[in-house]
């Protein structure tokens, strides 16, 4: 029996401070996104192409009046910059876009987020910045954490270890493997153990992890930690990838991508757990 009063779990219910919140997260972010010279967009709740950003097993779908398949948003990236650059670009050549919307997984799941695109940028460094801006107006400081989603990639072809190994963070296999830069490299969270591992890896990784370590020198943030076998399964993130996160709450994501033959860059905020953490805050 379903009650009236009850909502989907997953879904989404403001009221009283947590409405206040997001209005007020949202409000400032919008802001500092326009003075910034970034430009909006709304982008449909429907999408033929949402099968090509995300795992098909997460979309909630149905048929058009053409029989057509149609999902609900359920990634706003790739959605964001096709749109931009093959529909909104024959009217603009502007590149730095921002949105605050919704998105939704099967079954039932609702995800706030506010999220930016720098079309045809690939400097990371900015969109960590911009990240820790917005987060230092809510007098917030999370962990961040800097992968490399090509390095998993290579150690599971070249140790023909199965990449869920990675994807579940099963140290264990790894370590069973006996490799000791391999166990290094599980270990390694400081920018001096990079340097201290750079010339124990295959070259390949090595080239990966000048990559991570380029990245860092161009960030002005001291909360800082590398996660070099971290992995997480996207379609367009292809090599540098960063998380923020704040008592178990993952606040943010983002990463470099490329977009039919358009390297560029961008991060997504989730406003749920920003609240929650505000208000956690408070309750304390």
């Amino acid at each position: 029996m379903i009650y009236e009063h009850e909502i989907p779990t997953g879904s989404k219910l403001y009221f009283g401070n947590s409405a206040k919140l997001k209005r007020e997260i949202e409000r400032v972010a919008s802001e500092f996104f326009y003075n910034a010279a970034f430009e909006e967009i709304v982008t449909p709740f429907f999408s033929y192409h949402q099968h090509q950003s995300i795992d098909e097993k997460e979309l909630l779908r149905f048929s058009d009046e053409q029989n057509h398949i149609v999902s609900l948003r359920a990634d706003s990236t790739m959605d964001a910059v096709r749109l931009i650059t093959k529909r909104v670009g024959r009217s603009t050549s502007h590149s730095k876009w921002f949105y605050i919307q919704p998105v939704f997984k099967y079954p039932s799941h609702e995800v706030n987020q506010i999220g930016a695109e720098l079309i045809g940028e690939d400097n990371l460094s900015l969109s960590i910045a911009m990240s820790v801006d917005i987060f230092e107006k809510f007098k917030l400081k999370p962990l961040l954490h800097v992968s490399n989603i090509n390095i998993p990639k290579m150690l599971s072809e070249l140790l023909h270890v199965d990449l869920k190994v990675f994807e579940k963070g099963e140290l264990q296999k790894l370590f069973a493997l006996d490799i000791p830069w391999l166990t290094k490299l599980a270990c390694l969270q400081t920018l001096a153990q990079i340097d201290e591992i750079l010339d124990e890896v295959p070259s390949a990784i090595k080239t990966e992890l000048l990559k991570m370590k380029a990245l860092s020198q161009t960030i002005a943030y001291d909360n800082i930690v590398f996660s070099p076998l971290y992995y997480v399964k996207m379609r367009y993130y292809n090599a540098l990838i960063f998380r923020f996160i704040d008592k178990n709450f993952t606040l943010g994501v983002g990463g470099s991508y490329d977009c039919d033959g358009t390297e560029s860059s961008g991060f997504g905020l989730y406003t749920d757990e920003i609240i929650e953490i505000l208000i956690k805050r408070v309750e304390e």
